[in-house]
């Protein structure tokens, strides 16, 4: 009996082991599948495998864990530092790529660098780097074979198709560039001319993009001694998209042109540096793209992912300039950005051209936007903000209509005096307008330009439709071609030189006056200077702290098209009279100010320093975003002190 009962139990436990095919199905699991995290849907590839590489073994699991939390919310604890690169990198290790039922490592020096140029952003809001992102342990070198994470940032993924080899070097092929394409355009172009031309990035975008540039010169990537600087900028409303593409055939014709020996671009290149900024919103473009060429609309994708328009997200330094026109000496030019400024919401994208501007001394820029066929000119923002409509001139009235007539003249189509045609409600002035007559806004790149560098800016409406179809836009560049040329010459009006010592030593930030134009321009680094002005005679003087002042009277004639060169040389002062000149250029900025400390946190410090958050606190001001997660917060976010 207890035989029989032994034999049953044997029975009974041979039943309830598991099959063998039941191990088999552990092996069913570990397939690719379709990757359903929201905050790693925008990766270059489309499917994962579980677990990961943190043996997370669901997408549930992987939810609700401390690191992806972290992910989600790095931008905000960030401010959009490093933003989405480490999200991307973030996603590789918890939701890594797969294919053909295998796992990728991402790159290990993609993490290296990432974390080299990040680790300051984490030290300031006193966090750890995560244990998740070790570039050892999570990450493979290439000769293991590894993917780039973050190569769909610089439009390596969405390939440009390839074009037959036997075609002409002036081939531009007329068609809308995506981001990748652009960037691959520029990049090409570049390497065709390598001897003139370069590429570079400003910057990112809110999403990561970089901000590129290609820039033209005889000695790509360095300024030269009296060679003026000269900058387009593009698409800074993403659905305004023909600017855009207009540089992207300027940029390729620039180099053809050059290289065949054309006269008139060999001379421009020779004289001038060139920066043609293509896309200053690449977001923007991507969800006007969405909408197709052809679209018409006003709203979608004019502002950054962060809903911001750029065109009203520069300081307010028209307001000051007028308070500054009531006070007598007042100079208005070189306003420091107030304090109050970075208090609201600054666009990455509009700190990396305020850090460009700081950066090169730009003598002449223009804004390519889209809507109307028009060029206008500061300021933008009108003398009587109730407003709308009212003539607000510069000091340098004379010479911005000058430009904008520049480009105007050279337009076919601007230059038509039918009023029944896109812009013909501008025939009668010439198809320019003083900007805050058109209609005034506060906030503008032009205007920023003007009022805080160097720089002359004018705004070009290429068109009025905003996103054309393919086939016009061989027609908008021929219409624009000799315009866009005709305006970057005007960048050798006026004078130049070196302010210098009398021993022959540069003198940085020297003004460069004007008399009855309140309005100055500083010398740079090298003591070189550019002053644009029309046919005519001035009394031009240049001083600095510790010098005494030069004075010069110059006749600019009115069929001069280079300009005039006017060298200054200072002699030590015994006193110093002015003392709106004793503080250097330099010390006239705000004393806080995130584009000379790149610091995107200080706020949150200066916050803490006024007292915000209580002495020898246990946890960090962002230990709250993970609360929700009660006995399993990340712990290893903490530094070890």
């Amino acid at each position: 009996m207890v035989l029989r009962l032994l034999l049953l139990l044997a029975g009974l436990l041979r039943a309830t082991k598991p099959a063998p095919r039941c191990e088999t199905g552990q092996e069913t699991l570990a397939k690719c599948v379709d990757i359903t995290l929201s905050s790693c849907t925008d990766v270059a590839y489309t499917q994962t495998m579980y677990p990961n590489f943190l043996d997370q073994k669901t997408r549930e699991v992987i939810e609700y864990s401390s690191e992806y939390i972290l992910i989600s919310v790095l931008h905000n604890l960030l401010q959009g530092e490093c933003n989405p690169d480490l999200r991307l990198l973030g996603c590789s290790v918890l939701a890594p790529q797969c294919e053909k039922d295998k796992v990728i490592k991402p790159c290990r020096h993609v993490c290296e660098n990432l974390k080299k140029n990040c680790l300051p952003a984490f030290d300031a809001i006193d966090m750890a780097w995560p244990y998740f992102l070790d570039c050892d342990r999570f990450f493979a070198g290439e000769e293991e074979g590894c993917f780039d994470p973050l190569a769909k940032l610089r439009g390596e993924v969405d390939v440009e198709e390839d074009l037959p080899s036997d075609l002409p070097a002036t081939f531009i092929q007329f068609k809308h560039h995506s981001y990748s394409q652009m960037v691959s355009t520029l990049k090409k172009t570049a390497s065709k001319c390598s001897h003139i031309a370069t590429t570079y990035s400003i910057g990112r975008s809110f999403e990561g993009k970089d901000l590129f540039v290609i820039e033209f010169s005889t000695k790509p990537g360095h300024h030269e001694l009296l060679k003026p600087e000269f900058k387009y900028i593009g698409n800074m409303h993403g659905n305004e998209v023909v600017g855009k593409e207009l540089l992207i055939y300027l940029a390729q014709y620039l180099c053809s042109e050059y290289l065949l020996g054309n006269p008139r671009i060999q001379t421009l290149i020779n004289n001038t540096r060139i920066h043609l900024l293509p896309s200053l919103n690449p977001d923007g473009y991507e969800l006007a793209a969405e909408e197709g060429a052809g679209y018409n609309g006003w709203v979608i994708g004019r502002q950054t992912a962060q809903n911001l328009d750029l065109n009203r997200n520069f300081p307010d330094l028209t307001s000051e300039a007028y308070r500054r026109a009531e006070i007598r000496g007042a100079r208005l030019d070189h306003i420091p950005i107030p304090q109050s400024y970075w208090w609201g919401k600054v666009a990455p994208e509009t700190k990396a051209v305020m850090k460009w501007l700081r950066s090169i001394p730009f003598v002449l820029s223009a804004s390519l936007h889209g809507g109307e066929l028009v060029v206008t000119y500061p300021y933008d923002y009108s003398r009587h903000p109730m407003e709308e409509k009212m003539f607000s001139p510069t000091p340098d009235e004379k010479m911005f209509k000058m430009l904008a007539k520049a480009y105007a003249d050279a337009h076919p189509v601007i230059s038509d005096r039918s009023e029944h045609r896109c812009g013909g409600n501008f025939v009668k002035r010439g198809g320019i307008i003083n900007g805050a007559e058109w209609y005034s806004f506060t906030g503008g790149m032009a205007d920023f330009n003007y009022l805080h560098t160097n720089c002359f800016e004018v705004t070009v409406e290429v068109g009025c439709e905003k996103f054309p179809l393919e086939e016009e836009l061989f027609t908008i560049w021929h219409e624009n071609r000799d315009a866009l040329l005709n305006y970057m010459e005007m960048v050798h009006r006026g004078i130049k030189g070196i302010v210098s010592d009398k021993f022959g030593n540069p003198i940085k930030n020297a003004r460069i006056s004007v008399r009855g134009i309140q309005h100055d321009v500083t010398t740079a680094a090298d003591g070189d200077y550019w002053r644009l002005l029309p046919p005519g005679t001035y009394i031009i003087s240049a001083q600095a702290a510790g010098y005494s002042r030069v004075i010069k009277r110059v006749t600019i004639p009115a069929k001069m098209k280079q300009a005039g060169r006017v060298d200054f040389v200072l002699r030590p002062a015994e006193a110093w009279p002015n003392k709106l000149l004793r503080r250097s250029m330099e010390d006239m900025y705000d004393p806080y100010d995130p584009l000379e400390l790149f610091d995107p946190h200080a706020q949150h410090r200066q916050a803490e320093a006024r007292g915000g958050s209580p002495p020898g606190r246990e946890k960090p001001w962002w230990w709250s975003y993970f609360s929700s997660l009660g006995l399993h917060k990340p712990l290893w976010l903490l530094k070890q002190r």
